[in-house]
């Protein structure tokens, strides 16, 4: 449940705003005179060079010391053990799936890159957010190991990483191996800005997002009712200077407005008057408003992307859905903090100051539908998709399935056949994506 809005605000020449009581105190570094839209705020609050949470802790994403050795644990109780002591022996926020069922994880991309991949060419693989290197290490060494000589000898791995100190992390994981040194570099920026691709690669080549999407800043859109328009919602400084508070907009943003157009979040245009009246009375006697959270760097990113490596193959992996969040509204995140080995949960994103996580779920049929927007298929405003045939094929596979056919489940079975990358990580998916030859 959240405030509904209280005052209008006129402003000459501008836009009119609705400001929401909807509030949290807040060191004000993120914003400072002027609003700025939720995606910023998100942005601001975990990539600041600063004071964002990943640039502020360069072990948000945690190393294990050693591979975890399955086969010699009883079954969940000891494995929820192991795991409960390794948490409590550091400060790390998490440890993503790739770093737990090290090497096997890694290794299980690499078979799906090596069953699809065009040798004819030098491999080249890119990762966007290689957290700590673990992946880009494990997947050269399964290269290496398993591949033609002259594949791996002519491969390149390129790690796209925002953060400095978690750039730095790869280098020291992959310089383990001496020989995979000079394939692998890591180019410390934004993916999803378009400047830093130097040129278009028209090469095929691998690009791989492993728990990313769930970072990528998120816009949110509110509507007082169920029949109001979307409004952008930003996020301003109150008088006191302390605290934060909502203001609500029109909707002008170029990438929100198509980001809801890609979800079809108006769909009062295309229902009857009939429907559209009924509607209007229910709405105004029992008003319930809206708020959905839509994924605007997810499609930045993949707009540069299509652009940029017109021919790349995708293999994203992340949460299909969150549990107990306590945030209002359609997508909404968790915001978690962990201090002295214990975890909690913001009830407002606005809370966050740069020692909060911020995730989101995947929705990964909408992404899906992004894709075949930001490759030229899908049309907007007309009939939905063009006369000519797809130019991606996709897939979406739950992990244990993935892991079932490129990987070794084997391997992360302990004694008794419990298995925790197969049975514990159900609200997690993989998205595959390839080029079609419906490229024009």
């Amino acid at each position: 449940m959240f405030t509904r809005k209280l005052t209008l605000i006129s402003l000459s020449s501008k836009p009119k705003v609705w400001a929401s009581p909807f509030q949290a105190l807040y060191s004000t570094h993120i914003v400072q005179n002027d609003p700025i839209l939720v995606r910023d705020f998100i942005h601001s609050a975990l990539y600041h060079p600063s004071h964002g949470y990943f640039s502020q802790r360069s072990r948000s994403v945690g190393v294990l010391p050693n591979t975890i050795k399955f086969n010699q644990l009883q079954g969940r109780k000891a494995y929820m053990r192991y795991l409960d002591n390794v948490y409590k022996q550091s400060d790390i926020s998490w440890f993503t799936p790739v770093e737990l069922f090290k090497p096997w994880y890694a290794h299980a991309i690499a078979e799906a890159i090596m069953r699809t991949a065009n040798f004819s060419v030098p491999l080249k693989i890119y990762e966007i957010g290689g957290g700590s290197g673990t992946c880009a290490k494990g997947i050269m060494d399964y290269i290496m190991m398993n591949a033609p000589a002259k594949v791996y000898n002519s491969m390149t791995y390129t790690s796209v990483e925002i953060s400095p100190s978690l750039a730095e992390v790869q280098r020291e994981t992959v310089s383990e191996v001496r020989s995979h040194i000079p394939k692998f570099r890591v180019e410390c920026r934004d993916a999803a800005d378009r400047s830093g691709w130097e040129h278009v690669e028209q090469q095929p080549c691998w690009v791989i997002m492993l728990e990313v999407l769930d970072n990528l800043p998120h816009d949110l859109v509110y509507s007082d009712n169920q029949i109001s328009p979307w409004m952008e919602v930003w996020v301003e400084r109150q008088h006191d200077l302390e605290t934060l508070r909502e203001l609500y907009k029109p909707l002008q943003d170029p990438l929100i407005t198509r980001c809801v157009e890609i979800l079809d979040l108006d769909k009062t245009k295309s229902t009857s008057a009939a429907v559209s009246t009924l509607k209007s009375i229910w709405s105004k006697l029992h008003p319930k408003p809206r708020r959905s959270w839509l994924p605007t760097g997810c499609l930045k990113l993949l707009e540069v992307l299509h652009e940029v490596l017109p021919k790349m193959s995708l293999i994203a992996s992340d949460f299909s859905y969150l549990p107990d969040v306590k945030i209002p509204g359609e997508r909404a995140p968790l915001v978690s903090t962990k201090k002295d080995g214990s975890s909690s949960d913001y009830e407002s994103y606005m809370e966050a100051k740069g020692d909060a996580d911020i995730f989101f779920p995947t929705d990964f049929r909408l992404l899906e539908r992004m894709e075949h927007y930001c490759s030229g298929w899908l049309k907007l405003h007309s009939d939905h998709s063009s006369k000519k045939g797809k130019k991606r094929r996709t897939i979406i596979l739950e992990t244990s399935s993935f892991m079932e056919e490129f990987g070794l489940p084997t391997k992360t079975r302990t004694k008794d056949g419990y298995n925790p990358l197969l049975d514990d990580f159900k609200n997690t998916k993989f998205y595959l994506s390839v080029p079609t030859h419906n490229t024009k």
